[in-house]
């Protein structure tokens, strides 16, 4: 039982060792001279609030007094982002401070600041800030945020604080004084004048650069900077500040807008200022491949999960393609420019590894806070410079090249003149020689001119003799028009009593019809011969068709053929060996065989028999109408009753 007992009571003066040191707290001793310190490590401590429903005379009180936890890193952060935080330092002043000082808390994107700080009477003042409120809301009108410390008498003091963001923030608390502060605010504003300023100058250059020139590369390279300057000024607070300070909302997807445009112009001017489709066209796919990917993922940002925006260590890749891009032109393809490129990329690279080393917590064992805070904008503002010394060496050989190409061509115009000199000394002396020649030939054309004019002189005599007897000739050729005409007619007319009167051979009565046209033509006059009228509206009015001899209706375009309603519509054999074949069938009365048909229309005997059963059947159908009329009553069978 005794050894129990010593057992116990070991393990519970451990447990109040232990505790004793998790909860204990560093206390900040502060003079009236001191104007700056970091609060960082011990010197804070935090109480997680899951349900963010605590209140400061719930954490004051002391049955909270040692719930708070010691901070374990030189900065504490916000680990769990759906709770609140109650951060709280303990400041111990050696004297009255006689003036006025400030909290300053450093991370632009903390969405909401409670401040804590106990007046003359001991009572907690609140006081609020945070990106989520309107930039005139704050205190003082800067890019951080800032609490007001009034005078305080000496001795020892708590001050808490209540954070609450939706995103991971570092709580850096700094004292100030107010003097150190109006001081500090004051150089850091010049320093970004400067940077921004810097962004300004080189793209009013590049523009007046690119309305000069009209080269794309300088358009994107205005771009690019305009980019990185938006990224900056969202990132820092500047934008908040000065370009929507009535909308806070803006600042959750600024900065990842800012950051998708620097990469993507990033990327494009790459390929425009090294020519990398001509140069490294597999690269130049890889470049288009990563702007298609980064292109989706901004949009999946944007209206998906803007959360996704805080991973900006994936803007390495980009950064890295554009790196390896520029060494690989620069050593394999020995572009003079791109060294220059290489050079600026290289401090921006060694500027964003800076960054993520502060990020991480590890740049204060090597370089200051201020260098890894501002590595990246001074990362950009070096790649700025060199970039635009590589665009300024890439100007410099176009110039070189346009130069050279000058000269040459004012070598070649000196030639060409030379040329143009020797080759009018060699037609002077050709047109000399040619002018002789010339001459010589006037007196030969001289004196044929007048062996000519004697003989035009003859010709006219002739010419009035020709004129008479082609005059004569002329009389003779109208007489002989007019017995053409008359012969013409007389055979025309014999060719119809022979056709009405015998059997004539297919040779004979092809000269009555001896073509489609012809054919055509007859049954168009027969089969409208007392007028036209549509056979679907009746309507008198037609037009020509698209087949000869056809006739459209002008009211509904109804176009009807010039066989329909004949004896050869749906014929397949030619139309005139049809009038024929009719033709031989009424003039034997239907009696003639199809192997004689066969043989005078050269067409098989199978068709002809079918042709002519058809006739047959319309001859005996209409006996009572050829009765008496003779050897022509053949063309009335063509029309159908």
């Amino acid at each position: 039982m005794m050894l129990k007992a010593l057992i116990k009571a070991g393990i519970l003066f451990l447990f109040l060792i232990q505790t004793s040191q998790l909860h204990a707290q560093q206390t900040v001793e502060l003079s009236d001279v001191s104007k700056e310190h970091f609060f960082v490590n011990k010197e804070i401590v935090c109480l997680e609030d899951p349900s963010g429903k605590l209140t400061i005379n719930d954490v004051s009180n002391a049955a909270y007094a040692n719930k708070f936890i010691p901070n374990k890193n030189y900065y504490p952060k916000n680990y769990n982002r759906s709770s609140a935080y109650w951060y709280r330092i303990k400041v111990k002043f050696t004297k009255d401070l006689g003036h006025s000082a400030i909290f300053e808390f450093f991370d632009q994107i903390t969405d909401h600041i409670e401040s804590y700080l106990p007046d003359e009477s001991g009572r907690y003042v609140k006081s609020v800030a945070g990106a989520d409120l309107t930039f005139t809301e704050r205190s003082f009108h800067h890019k951080n945020f800032e609490f007001l410390i009034n005078d305080t008498k000496k001795g020892e003091y708590y001050y808490y604080f209540r954070v609450k963001s939706k995103d991971q923030v570092n709580v850096i608390i700094v004292f100030r004084t107010v003097e150190r502060f109006i001081g500090y605010a004051l150089s850091e504003y010049i320093v970004f004048g400067f940077f921004y300023g810097m962004i300004v100058i080189f793209s009013f250059h590049n523009l007046l650069m690119y309305l000069a020139v009209r080269r794309r590369q300088y358009l994107f390279y205005i771009l690019y900077i305009l980019s990185v300057g938006l990224y900056e000024m969202s990132t820092d607070g500047i934008a908040f500040q000065y370009l929507w300070p009535n909308h806070p909302v803006w600042n959750e997807y600024a900065y990842g807008v800012a950051l998708f445009f620097l990469s993507s112009f990033g990327l494009i001017f790459t390929k425009e200022l090294l020519h990398v489709k001509i140069k490294a066209p597999i690269i130049n796919t890889a470049i288009n491949v990563l702007l298609v990917v980064r292109f989706l993922f901004f949009l999946s940002c944007l209206f998906y999960n803007p959360d996704w925006f805080k991973y900006k260590y994936l803007e390495f890749i980009p950064l890295s393609l554009c790196f390896s891009t520029g060494i690989y032109i620069w050593w394999k393809k020995k572009y003079g420019p791109a060294r220059f490129f290489v050079l600026g990329y290289s401090f921006l690279f060694l500027g964003f590894i800076i960054k993520i080393v502060h990020i991480l917590g590890w740049s204060r064992l090597f370089i200051g806070n201020v260098i890894g805070y501002y590595s990246l904008s001074f990362g950009f503002l070096l790649e700025m410079v060199f970039l635009s010394f590589a665009i300024g060496d890439q100007v410099r050989i176009l110039r070189r090249k346009r130069e050279t190409a000058r000269k040459q061509i004012m070598k070649q115009m000196q030639v060409n003149a030379e040329l143009k000199d020797s080759i009018n000394r060699d037609l002077e002396i050709k047109v000399e020689e040619r002018t002789k020649e010339v001459q010589l030939k006037s007196k030969e054309l001289q004196e044929q001119n007048i062996t000519i004019e004697h003989q035009n002189e003859e010709l006219l005599v002739i010419n009035s003799l020709l004129a008479q007897q082609a005059e004569e000739i002329s009389r003779m050729n109208i007489l002989l028009e007019k017995d053409n005409i008359t012969l013409k007619t007389n055979i025309e007319k014999v060719t119809d009593a022979r056709l009405n009167a015998t059997d004539l051979d297919f040779d004979e009565f092809s000269l009555k019809y001896p073509d489609r046209d012809s054919c055509y033509k007859f049954l168009a006059d027969m089969k409208w011969e007392h007028g036209y009228a549509c056979i679907k509206c009746k309507n008198t009015s037609y037009c020509n068709g698209k087949v000869p001899f056809n006739r459209r209706c002008t009211k509904c375009a109804y176009e009807e053929s010039v066989l329909h309603q004949t004896i050869f519509e749906n014929n397949r054999i030619p139309i005139n060996k049809a009038f024929y074949l009719v033709y031989l069938m009424y003039n034997h009365k239907g009696a003639i065989s199809s192997h004689k048909l066969s043989e005078k229309l050269g067409i098989r005997q199978s068709t002809c028999w079918t042709y002519a059963s058809k006739i047959k059947k319309v001859m005996d159908e209409r006996k009572k109408d050829l009765k008496g009329v003779g050897k022509s009553g053949w063309s009335k069978l063509i029309l159908e009753k």
